[in-house]
């Protein structure tokens, strides 16, 4: 038997940063083709050349990607796979499984045993990376996504806005947040609340297939706080369609009696009972253009000062940036087909 105390080849990987690949084969050619291939791509190595070896690895690790050959003596990767499925600390890992060109019956088993993904041998170098890397953005991907909403949280918008501020391109970026959201949840419980953030969703959605935005990114931030990436041309067209659409929806979450009274009463800290408006939304909109915001911090600023003064005015609401780049004067906030500011749905 095996000790795994010792293992039968070097298991080293470098400490730096870089997403970390286990490849488990038991032919040492093909290891070494894939550290290469790997690190030179920029990724960080683990390698095992059997089942049982690799599963004692992942006592103390945990890899951000799999490379598992199928055919291996000892355990064989449907096993290594059944192993790893059943222990929380691996259950989530994605599995790329490699398997002999052809072998349909063997790529199948290993789909429905919880593989993620398949490559056959002999691979080639460009497919073998572009799955690599295609796996592990679809896996941080889900780990990040609002379970509510399933929807991009905080590492993936900071990730979207970095990559299009670099990019040097024009670019609409939408803040949107609920108002009296808190008093809604406090009056008809959160199981209702969080079917109004379903609704935000919802809408949010409904307005991107409505103004035909291509180029979109929709984040969750959490709670009632969402992020809208577009083209730059869409941003003012999509934020009037959210608030439009969320305005005729909210009505439908609301008890009939509620909505006709026009507000809902709530007890605030004093025990006082307070009167609360229909929840309604707060858009904030940024069209950014080369060179206008250095860097994200800059952005994120000017962003949490428009929303700001956005939620200081009754019912909902878009409010745009007017400033011009480095003109340095006060906030001005406008759209373009009128005053929406005093469009207070």
């Amino acid at each position: 038997m095996r000790m795994h105390a010792k293992l039968s080849f070097c298991m080293e990987f470098d400490m730096t940063d870089g997403d970390l690949i286990l490849v488990v084969d038991d032919e040492p050619p093909i290891r070494t083709i894939l550290k290469y291939l790997l690190e030179k791509d920029g990724f960080r190595v683990a390698l095992a050349g059997c089942g049982e070896d690799a599963l004692a690895w992942l006592h103390d690790h945990t890899p951000d990607l799999i490379l598992l050959d199928v055919m291996m003596p000892g355990l064989d990767g449907f096993t290594v796979l059944e192993r790893m499925r059943g222990q929380f600390q691996t259950s989530n890992i994605p599995v790329i499984m490699l398997t002999a060109r052809g072998d349909t019956p063997q790529r199948v088993r290993g789909l429905q045993g919880g593989a993620n993904d398949y490559l056959t041998k002999p691979f080639i170098p460009d497919e073998l990376i572009l799955r690599v890397r295609n796996m592990l953005q679809l896996s941080r991907g889900q780990r990040d996504a609002n379970p509510l909403t399933g929807l991009p949280g905080n590492r993936a918008i900071e990730h979207e806005l970095g990559r299009r501020l670099d990019s040097g391109q024009p670019f609409g970026y939408l803040y949107i947040d609920l108002d009296n959201f808190k008093a809604y949840n406090d009056y008809y419980g959160y199981s209702r609340g969080d079917r109004v953030i379903v609704l935000l969703a919802e809408t949010v959605n409904a307005s991107l297939l409505e103004c035909a935005a291509d180029g979109t990114f929709v984040g969750h931030v959490g709670g009632d706080d969402f992020v809208v990436l577009t083209a730059a041309n869409h941003a003012d067209n999509v934020g009037e369609a959210i608030k439009r659409i969320f305005d005729e929806r909210i009505r439908l979450l609301y008890e009939p009696e509620d909505w006709e009274r026009g507000y809902i009463e709530v007890q605030d800290r004093t025990d006082a009972m307070q009167k609360f408006s229909p929840v309604s939304v707060t858009i904030a909109v940024l069209g950014a253009v080369p060179g206008q915001y250095e860097h994200l911090g800059k952005l994120n600023s000017v962003m949490a000062e428009l929303k700001k003064y956005g939620k200081t005015i009754p019912g909902s609401v878009v409010v745009r940036d007017r400033r011009t780049p480095g003109d340095g004067g006060s906030l001005v906030v406008g759209v373009p087909a009128g005053d929406i500011n005093r469009d207070r749905g």
